[in-house]
């Protein structure tokens, strides 16, 4: 088939516009403020081999691993018109436990069968009006507020992934269109907030239905052979582009070591290590050396040590390009297993997601500063900073549970200084507004205020860290999984690294508790959890 470049541009911004409608959808129909506020969510779309067509600008972490949880449903769910298949099992292509995948094939009418048709409730399909297989896929990844486990929020300081929550293997939601009430009831029996995980997963549900109407449509006006045409060329295009970008950094080995602060459980550092084989228009991305996985929840599967590889990667493309499956094809990830970047089943895995993660990426762009020195930033704050509460509302006596991130110093770059307060590399999550927070919840924010003097100094200096204050109005169950309490988030080029960030209580007499970066604590009414988040690293001398 002849390949229009204007086309090719309007296909290109179709697919990804689908993306990003997917996740309006989630954000407008979501039931937590975790999605409709802090837009914790991803959604994507797949083509029939379940490879990444486009995904919308959501989290790095969700998106570069998902395709391995639509490999997964694939695989494991043989899917009919008008089904969607749910699962979270980390060991099968997720993350961790509140990241709860949805996945949808869309099948095509046959010729004749009328108007495409999209499942609901009450519609049932019947396959004689349906192409034989899938011709696309959509899926959306969302973090749920608590799956069960042993602590509200279903982050906890857990030895084995049974601890932190329900595990959904790969199996079908919906059938025919129609919810399957007995998985529903299966999964809201496990958890604390049933209410509001039953309103997240519909909305989850919708999300792909208009994917699914989306795709639908511009088959019916282009045609499905013209659609499949530009759903590859994208991807070939993104290879193409990402070879040339691999081809200008200079051959040869490249190795950094970075770490965690420790596990939980144990004060002692853990070491991860890369090392960055430039070969041409390959690269080789080696996690050999690194610790082995550990008896707390920080460990990463492989798919999150893929994404934030592959993320890396795509932040030195310059040119226009959608993070699909052509990404990865020029990059080859080795992560041993049994190690803290590929841990084996049962390990604990709900910190590897949001921390492992972001040191990973800081290991992987410490390694391609050696070799783009006046090119790659330096680190940033390089921990989400994981708050979880919950407890039961002292009014109406219904339980609650909340998760939030807190943003921090971005590194310092070539030409310009770091952004204070934001979000960073694995994590692109809003905040909560105070406002919604205090709706929602029986607490209070006392401070939120950027932390000064926290960033690295430097002739581009480190955006500045946060300080995040909560006050409880009743009795409270909290866990913390946060880093770079210990180590400090690095310089380049001569600049001076970030400060290191802080855990305290202030208990309602005055009395103030330092905390360790992960811990469990017990809240009382007029307490204070204050986090104080790290600064970016500092970029060229002073």
């Amino acid at each position: 088939m002849r390949t229009d470049p204007i086309e090719f541009e309007i296909f290109k911004n179709l697919f990804l516009s689908i993306a990003e409608e997917m996740g309006h959808t989630l954000c407008r129909t979501g039931f937590s403020p975790n999605i409709k506020e802090r837009l914790d969510y991803s959604c994507a779309l797949y083509d029939a081999d379940g490879q990444t067509i486009a995904q919308g600008d959501h989290l790095p972490v969700h998106l570069g691993a998902m395709p391995l949880s639509v490999r997964a449903a694939i695989d494991h769910v043989p899917m009919q018109p008008g089904d969607t298949v749910i699962l979270n099992d980390p060991f099968r292509g997720g993350t961790h436990l509140p990241d709860i995948t949805l996945v949808s094939p869309i099948f095509l009418p046959r010729k004749n069968a009328g108007a495409p048709r999209l499942a609901s409730e009450t519609w049932v399909p019947t396959t004689s009006s349906t192409s034989p297989k899938p011709a696309f896929y959509v899926a959306n990844r969302a973090h749920h507020s608590d799956v069960g486990g042993m602590s509200p929020g279903s982050m906890p300081l857990a030895r084995e992934v049974f601890q932190e929550g329900l595990i959904i293997p790969p199996v079908k939601l919906v059938k025919n269109g129609i919810i399957d009430k007995e998985i529903l009831a299966l999964i809201l029996a496990n958890v604390r907030t049933p209410d509001e995980r039953e309103g997240d997963l519909t909305a989850q549900i919708a999300a792909n239905n208009t994917g699914a109407s989306r795709l639908l449509d511009i088959v019916k006006r282009y045609g499905h052979k013209r659609v499949a045409h530009y759903a590859a060329l994208t991807q070939d295009y993104a290879e193409r582009i990402l070879r040339r970008t691999i081809s200008h950094i200079p051959d040869g080995t490249y190795q950094f070591t970075d770490f965690l602060d420790n596990d939980g459980f144990s004060e002692a550092p853990i070491k991860i290590h890369c090392t960055l084989r430039i070969q041409d228009d390959q690269a080789e991305v080696d996690f050999t050396g690194s610790d082995p996985q550990t008896s707390g929840g920080v460990n990463a599967n492989l798919a999150i040590t893929m994404s934030a590889s592959l993320y890396a990667f795509r932040c030195l493309v310059t040119e226009d390009v959608l993070y699909n499956a052509g990404i990865s094809r020029p990059i080859t990830v080795i992560a041993p297993e049994g190690s803290v970047v590929n841990a084996r089943h049962p390990s604990a895995v709900a910190g590897g997601n949001v921390e492992t993660s972001q040191r990973i990426t800081d290991v992987v762009l410490g390694a391609l500063a050696q070799a783009l020195p006046h090119q790659i930033p330096a680190a940033s704050q390089g921990t989400m900073n994981n708050v979880t509460l919950g407890g039961k509302h002292p009014v109406t006596g219904a339980p609650f549970a909340y998760y939030e991130t807190a943003g921090g110093g971005m590194g310092g770059r070539p030409g310009l200084p770091g952004l204070s307060g934001v979000h960073t590399h694995m994590s692109n999550t809003r905040n909560t507004p105070v406002e919604a927070f205090e709706q929602a919840f029986p607490l209070r924010i006392r401070t939120y205020a950027l932390r000064q003097g926290s960033g690295g100094v430097g002739q581009f200096p480190g955006g500045e860290g946060l300080i995040r204050e909560y006050e409880v109005l009743t009795e409270v169950s909290a866990t913390i999984l946060t880093d770079r309490r210990e180590s400090q988030p690095y310089g380049a080029q001569g600049g001076t690294p970030g400060a290191s960030g802080r855990n305290q209580i202030i208990r309602a007499n005055g009395e103030v508790e330092h905390l360790p970066a992960k811990a469990r604590i017990e809240l009382h009414p007029g307490d204070r959890l204050r986090i104080e988040t790290p600064g970016g690293g500092g970029f060229g001398p002073a």
